[in-house]
């Protein structure tokens, strides 16, 4: 199974929503198929992955309404910002995946794109949706965190 935590990644999109709408259960690390100049797009950092999610279809793995915006210098080769890419995973890690998103409240969803040794991949998550309440909690800790920092920051100069 492929765990992300390479510690040489370049992150070049992150889906920070995505932390503070889920919990995040476990990541996996996926490659990307990307077409044209879509890498140097999201080199650019022209990736957006909000509102994006992963479906599963035939035994193979999509990522959904990821937004790559064509290449600024490109040609008649940028393809549509919006397509349905896909996700290149072994198929005992698609078939774990098809297992956990099958249970009720689970669902893939995108949490970054980075490089690792010069391709593009993403790090998926299985993650199952937070209640308001918990949206709240999560903010209300946060906020306490960034206090605590800025006083230990005080309290040492």
């Amino acid at each position: 199974m492929a765990k992300t935590g390479a510690k040489n990644n370049k992150t070049l999109a992150e889906n920070r929503k995505a932390r503070h709408d889920y919990y995040v259960e476990e990541a996996f690390e996926a490659g990307i198929e990307l077409v044209g100049t879509e890498v140097k797009s999201i080199r650019a950092g022209k990736a957006n992955l909000k509102d994006s999610y992963g479906e599963i279809r035939n035994g193979e793995i999509f990522i959904r309404n990821m937004h790559i915006s064509p290449y600024e210098q490109g040609n008649i080769f940028n393809v549509d910002p919006l397509r349905d890419r896909k996700l290149l995973m072994h198929k005992m890690e698609i078939s774990q995946l098809t297992g956990r998103t099958a249970q009720e409240g689970y669902t893939l969803v995108p949490l970054s794109l980075y490089l690792k040794n010069g391709r593009v991949k993403v790090a998926l998550g299985v993650v199952k949706g937070k209640k308001n309440y918990d949206k709240r909690d999560s903010l209300l800790e946060k906020a306490h965190k960034r206090d605590i920092e800025r006083e230990m920051k005080n309290k040492y100069r």
